[in-house]
């Protein structure tokens, strides 16, 4: 198959691995395959929501310690915390 004066790879008839899918499309452009693709209709639903913050990395080296030493996740510690520290009386 020819694109753009390029020659590009036949897509595989099937992988005997996920390992050697990877392979192929880490060193092949999806954009070089159009012809052979087709829509799909994806249903998701949203069910968690993740909010970036800034912290000082010191405090996410302490963060991560207690997380462990506590065994969850940084994630679920820093929410308990927070939680824990905003419903608090002033």
């Amino acid at each position: 198959m020819k694109t753009k004066n390029k020659t590009v790879d036949p897509i595989p008839e099937e992988f005997g691995a996920y390992e050697e899918a990877a392979e192929f499309w880490d060193s092949h452009d999806t954009s070089d395959y159009l012809a052979d693709s087709r829509p799909v209709k994806v249903v998701s639903e949203l069910r968690e929501r993740h909010f970036e913050i800034e912290i000082e990395p010191a405090v996410a080296f302490v963060l991560r310690k207690e997380a462990k030493r506590r065994g969850i996740t940084s994630s679920r510690l820093a929410s308990e915390l927070l939680r824990q520290r905003l419903s608090a009386p002033q």
